[in-house]
């Protein structure tokens, strides 16, 4: 069994006890979470389709906790003008760990 859910404006495949990383989560950790916009459910070849979401359905899940993504570099050069400049960025996340689909 597994859903289509969307989580802080992007669409995730989730099951159950499944660790997903979504972006940051105003939730500290050990909390439980709801996400009741759930867009399609599949149990078993019985596929269920929102229009755009599903009437009662919804998909917790427990914070596991905190991360920041990988370090990505920014780099602008413009060539023979001496103009160079540098940027890292780190994207904050949230683990979570799905507990339960309920179609």
């Amino acid at each position: 069994m597994y859903a289509i859910v969307e989580i802080a404006g992007q669409q995730f495949k989730v099951q159950k006890d499944q660790k997903v990383y979504v972006h940051r989560l105003d939730a500290k950790e050990g909390d439980k979470v709801t996400f009741d916009r759930v867009l399609l459910v599949d149990n078993g070849g019985n596929v269920t389709l929102g229009a755009p979401a599903i009437e009662g359905a919804n998909v917790t899940a427990e914070v596991v906790g905190h991360v920041k993504g990988d370090k990505v570099i920014v780099f602008k050069k413009k060539r023979r003008k001496g103009y160079q400049k540098q940027n890292g960025h780190r994207q904050c996340f949230t683990a979570i760990k799905v507990t339960g689909i309920k179609a």
